[in-house]
């Protein structure tokens, strides 16, 4: 990998970084709803993604599941998550979506998991327990399990879209927007009522706030992801994209005060080198974590 390819993947993986660290301030420290959060954001990226809607892939039914999936039902989870779930822990416990995604490939796609994998997987799965437990039991903050509903969600929509032949990267941001942003405005509406002045009431910060997530994050750095994926091998870029949970610890601990400590440090080493494993196996899977990487930003 060049020099410049390599800073450029630096920067988009900081660039989702920061997002969680902007989506936790948003729905926790300025009480936007979540669910309004996530639809003005989908509204965002719908719009500017329109020219790319059609043709429909096919089949569309499958496309259609795979924007609910990865757009409206993870994003809506992982907001909400975001309420009460430090963005450090999240970047960790969301990971499981790789050993989930795995899992999964073998029920819907055939794949074959030998040792290696399973080892990564068991690692995974064993640090994002580590991260939810502490000295009393098993944590029940909402929070964390919803950003795992949402790891799960969005690896089933991954196995799905991996059934789905040539859809472009514009396009899949385009079907998810689409179909996500009825949904979410639907249930904002029902369920929260006054989003819309919660929202007034954090202003300009806010508008700000939602187009860096919907234009820079969803865009603009996914784009530009999806360019180094068809350059370089997956399994080359794969690993290297562990640097954004990383970067969201480092963050976290900086700007929204997230506490780290030593179980913390070793779920989060576990669970990363379960990915890496995973990830550094030539497999059917290693692609899909590719689309993985919009459930955490």
């Amino acid at each position: 990998m060049s020099l410049r390819d390599f800073g450029l993947l630096v920067l988009i993986c900081l660039i989702w970084a920061s997002n969680n660290i902007v989506s936790k301030i948003v729905v926790a420290h300025w009480g936007v709803p979540p669910l309004f959060y996530a639809a003005v954001r989908f509204a965002l990226v719908a719009a500017v993604t329109l020219p790319w809607l059609l043709p429909a892939p096919r089949p569309t039914w499958r496309m259609l599941m795979v924007g609910v999936l990865m757009g409206a039902g993870g994003f809506a989870l992982l907001f909400m998550g975001f309420k009460t779930a430090s963005p450090s822990a999240a970047a960790v416990v969301v990971q499981a979506g790789v050993p989930f995604t795995t899992l999964l490939s073998v029920l819907m796609l055939g794949e074959k998991i030998h040792w290696r994998r399973g080892v990564g997987i068991a690692l995974t799965l064993a640090g994002a327990l580590i991260v939810i437990w502490n000295p009393h039991g098993f944590s029940l903050s909402m929070g964390l399990w919803l950003v795992v509903a949402s790891a799960l969600a969005g690896s089933l929509g991954a196995v799905m879209m991996k059934q789905i032949q040539r859809v472009k990267p514009l396009q899949l941001q385009a079907w998810v927007g689409f179909t996500s942003v009825w949904l979410l405005a639907a249930a904002s509406l029902a369920l929260e009522p006054g989003a819309g002045d919660k929202a007034f009431e954090a202003g300009w910060p806010f508008v700000a706030a939602v187009a860096y997530s919907a234009l820079v994050v969803s865009v603009i750095a996914h784009t530009g992801y999806y360019g180094l994926i068809q350059r370089y091998e997956a399994n080359l870029i794969a690993p290297l994209t562990l640097m954004t949970p990383l970067m969201t610890i480092g963050l976290g601990v900086a700007i929204t005060h997230d506490h780290f400590d030593l179980r913390m440090g070793l779920g989060a080493a576990l669970a990363l080198a379960g990915v890496l494993i995973v990830a550094l196996r030539r497999n059917q899977v290693t692609p899909l974590l590719m689309f993985l990487k919009d459930r955490s930003q």
